[in-house]
């Protein structure tokens, strides 16, 4: 019987096992990495190193592939400039873009009343500090006076 062998998409039919562990792990993601890691911890102490240290060295760790990013770039509405994809319901993306202009607006007010109060804050405890050196100057001359 013939042997077929099997090989990724984007690897060489007879690339090493490295390679082939390494294509398996990444279609998986960051977790079967750090999966992988714990697990040659728990066999072998130097295997989780090794891995430890080629996940860093090759920025596997770091890398921004993780879900909750994949999934914001694909969220319909853009950062800066409202634009959403239109759900075909007319009456239903009035009300959205509505509901959306509508938190802007709230989420603006707050921080702006956030700002206040910490604009009150800081005079209050500058306000303090002055009531606080005045007396301890006149303390100090009270005590220069009385010597």
């Amino acid at each position: 019987m013939p042997q077929v062998e099997m090989s990724l998409p984007n690897e060489p039919a007879r690339a090493g096992w490295f390679s082939r562990a390494e294509a398996w792990l990444d279609e998986r993601g960051k977790a079967a990495w750090i999966a992988a890691m714990v697990l040659g911890f728990i066999a072998f102490w130097p295997v989780g190193l090794g891995l430890l240290f080629y996940m860093i060295w090759s920025k596997k760790m770091f890398k921004g592939s993780c879900a909750a990013k994949r999934a914001l770039q694909g969220h319909p509405i853009r950062a800066q400039g409202q634009h959403f994809r239109s759900s075909g319901n007319t009456a239903f993306d009035a009300y959205k873009a509505e509901t959306l202009r509508r938190l802007e607006e709230e989420q603006e007010n707050f921080e702006a009343f956030l700002e206040r109060l910490r604009d009150a804050k800081d005079k209050a405890e500058f306000d303090q500090f002055m009531q606080d050196r005045a007396k301890r100057v006149q303390d100090t001359d009270d005590d220069a006076e009385q010597s």
